[in-house]
């Protein structure tokens, strides 16, 4: 908590939180050799320096860190990351000093909590780029002990469910950086009941109406479905144990953040997902797995695309389990997930799920984790770890190392048999790095299960990749459009940056010289001091190359070069501009292949926004940018000639709108036009045209144009759109 939430102003209500000996009997019941004098010193330490201080709810500030050292009891955590969870906010909030602390718990338990405070410095930070760089270390810390983390995810979701005290301002940044740092950490190390909860009370400040919207839809289910879910446990119940499998079965609702990042993902309506509610098989062996498997395959057919074998090819973050999906009662599909006891709680508990006695002590059993799937869990972090070490522009490697955390994953294999796990819609330049930075840094080529594939070939389950390399490393900027994975583009950018700096540096100096000439201004013989000195450089290239970044604005570096002079309206304006075609799209996009010369058009056909993969089509002395997924492109199958790889530039991504466009069907009944315009507007996005087509008596078909930001804002007015009950299905026109 930050020291702006300790209040002393008004008394504490009367809540219950868990008391010394309560704290130390959990701690017990799972760990009989626990140090309890140790652990009452820490709590009666906590509870003298927090003194009278008050959250921001009105609890006395003490219950804090007890209740973060309760939730670690729940994952049985042992007794050094308890005390750690006690003492976290005393460095930060307190007189208690690391010295202190060291020579009353000992040195581990100090460097555990120093640890933690660092990583609530970062949340105290308003600059981005110390708190990427608090972050990086944090990164960095974890890698070397996983209690950190874990001491920290149980402090953010102690923090979470007592967020609608803190101020209102602080809510929506909160919760993002919950959803985009602490929830995907959590589920790097499979902890997914953290995760899990993290993301649904994030949901809840950031998209109030969208969850609700989702829970509404989730309880008309329940009451259309009636006692239909308890049926069907008991008939896969029935089957298996007539079968000779005595299981556990019960049926669950996917949390709402769940549906909703599948609406996201999906060009669907909330009716048509088949899987909202997942039916877990508990049986006792792994052997028992693979036999109930087959007993319900047999009795119900399956559908091919939606079977899933993670025992045999674990999940980085080691959950196991077999997941099959097939059509059951009068035809709806029925999503299972079969697995052990020990499958589901490292399942739910991660990392979390491996503390226990090893040779008489109790702690983390590396060993036991490691052989259970296969690989050491805490080695998950270390493509996120390798970013970090990376370094590079702040932005840069946060986004990358957020890519790195959310995505799914594909299982591939070099030609020896080592089992390589890469995120979904990964290609063999991410295989590369993955191997290693040196065998990325030098390929020229990829052989798929035995024949050679382009490098832009999408890897899918069980290939058998072998990357060519050359003798010396060849980096090429359009890489950059042939990779998926945060580690792989952050290598690519970082052999960039060594190599090439001069299309920044021109950029930039293009785009202030057009500022400058619009208030009848040069930047011949003037003076940059005053420009080094806001902006922290030693030349005017470092400016250029600034700008050129999109890090600062040719606004800005004006108003430094020129103080008091009066702006126009259209230099002054915080609106993002709008991309387009002409002379001005060379600021937009960026490619090796591209002339000087060239006229750039952004092809109306699938109208690409910032985040798409995009591609270049040339004729004659113009090149028209295509999204990889434009329908039109099968036009030029036979003409590789014409193709160029394009990248956007960070201009085009952080400072422009796009237009793109959506085609809604729905329902034709009164208002549902003007809802989901509702809709699109909540989402931020700026509707600029509307064409109703396809009209019948019951359904019409929309078509909305619409500014975005990127291909994520789109992804999100798509979602937004599609938990209205009356929308059957969203699309994005692409052609």
């Amino acid at each position: 908590m930050t020291s702006e939430e300790v209040q002393a102003a008004k008394p504490a209500p009367k809540r219950r939180f868990l008391r010394q000996m309560e704290l130390i009997d959990r701690v017990a019941a799972y760990d009989p050799t626990v140090d309890e004098a140790m652990l009452n010193r820490a709590y009666v330490y906590a509870m003298r320096m927090h003194g009278a201080q008050l959250r921001a709810s009105g609890d006395p500030y003490f219950a804090h860190p007890i209740e973060v050292a309760g939730i670690l009891t729940d994952y049985r955590l042992d007794a050094a990351a308890i005390a750690t969870a006690l003492l976290h906010d005393t460095i930060e909030d307190t007189p208690a000093t690391r010295e202190e602390i060291a020579s009353m718990f000992g040195e581990e338990i100090a460097q555990l909590v120093e640890g933690v405070t660092k990583l609530t410095r970062l949340e105290l930070q308003s600059e981005y780029t110390k708190q990427s760089e608090n972050l990086r270390k944090f990164i960095l810390a974890i890698s070397k002990d996983v209690r950190v983390l874990l001491v920290k995810l149980a402090d953010r979701l102690h923090n979470m469910r007592t967020l609608q005290y803190v101020p209102e301002h602080k809510r929506e940044r909160i919760s993002r950086e919950t959803l985009e740092v602490y929830a995907p950490l959590a589920r790097q190390i499979g902890c997914n009941r953290f995760a899990t909860e993290l993301e649904e009370l994030a949901f809840t400040f950031i998209n109030p109406d969208g969850r609700d919207a989702i829970l509404q839809r989730l309880a008309d289910l329940r009451e259309e479905k009636g006692t239909a879910v308890a049926d069907i446990a008991e008939d896969i119940r029935e089957t298996l144990h007539a079968a000779g499998i005595e299981a556990r079965v019960t049926g669950r609702e996917k949390s709402p953040y769940s549906i909703w990042r599948k609406l996201q993902r999906k060009s669907i309506g909330f009716s048509q997902l088949s899987d909202i509610i997942a039916f877990r098989v508990i049986v006792t062996t792994e052997d028992e797995c693979y036999r109930a498997l087959g007993v319900l395959h047999r009795e119900w057919p399956c559908v091919q695309e939606r079977f899933k074998d993670f025992i045999s090819t674990p999940k980085s973050n080691n959950y196991q389990s077999l997941h099959t999906t097939v059509v059951g009662h009068k035809g709806s599909r029925i999503e299972m997930q079969i697995r052990t006891d020990v499958m589901d709680r490292v399942a739910e508990e991660g990392l979390a799920a491996h503390w226990g006695y090893k040779n008489s002590s109790y702690g983390f059993d590396e060993e036991a984790a490691t052989i259970m799937a296969g690989r050491n869990p805490i080695a998950n972090l270390r493509a996120i770890v390798q970013i970090a070490e990376n370094g590079g522009d702040s932005e840069e490697w946060v986004e990358h190392a957020k890519l790195e955390m959310f995505l799914d994953q594909v299982f591939c294999f070099s030609p020896k048999g080592r089992l390589i796990s890469l995120p979904r819609g990964a290609m063999p330049l991410d295989f590369a790095y993955a191997v290693h930075t040196e065998v990325g840094d030098t390929a020229i080529g990829a052989i798929i299960n035995g024949e050679h594939k382009p490098l832009r070939t999408e890897l899918q389950n069980g290939d058998q990749v072998e990357i060519i390399t050359g003798v010396e490393a060849r980096v090429n900027p359009d890489w950059q459009s042939l990779t998926f994975t945060g580690k792989a583009r952050a290598a690519i950018r970082r052999h960039i940056r060594q190599t090439q700096k001069d299309d920044f540096i021109k950029l930039g100096r293009s785009a202030i010289e057009r500022a400058a000439a619009q208030v009848d201004k040069t930047l011949v013989d003037i003076s940059w001091r005053a420009a080094f000195e806001k902006f922290q450089v030693q030349s005017e290239d470092e400016i250029f190359e600034l700008c050129g970044r999109g890090k600062i604005t040719p606004l800005k570096v004006l108003e430094a070069l020129y103080p008091g002079l009066k702006l126009p309206a259209t230099l002054t304006t915080d609106s993002f501009s709008r991309i387009r075609d002409g002379d001005d799209a060379a600021a937009y996009v960026r490619g090796q292949a591209l002339k000087p010369n060239q006229k750039i058009w952004f092809s109306r056909c699938c109208s690409p926004v910032p985040g798409d993969r995009i591609i270049g089509i040339v004729s004659e002395n113009q090149v028209h940018v295509h999204s990889i997924e434009c329908e039109r492109l099968e036009a030029w199958e036979g003409e590789k000639e014409a193709w160029i790889d394009l990248q956007w530039t960070l201009n085009a991504e952080k400072n422009t709108v796009s237009a793109a466009r959506i085609r809604a069907n729905m329902r034709n009944k009164p208002g549902v036009l003007g809802q989901v315009c509702t809709l699109i507007g909540e989402a931020r996005g700026n509707i600029v045209n509307i064409n109703l087509t396809n009209q019948q008596v019951d359904f019409l078909d929309a078509e909305f144009e619409v500014e975005v930001m990127d291909a994520r804002h789109l992804t999100n007015i798509n979602a937004a759109i599609r938990t209205n009950p009356s929308v059957e299905g969203v699309e994005r026109i692409r052609g």
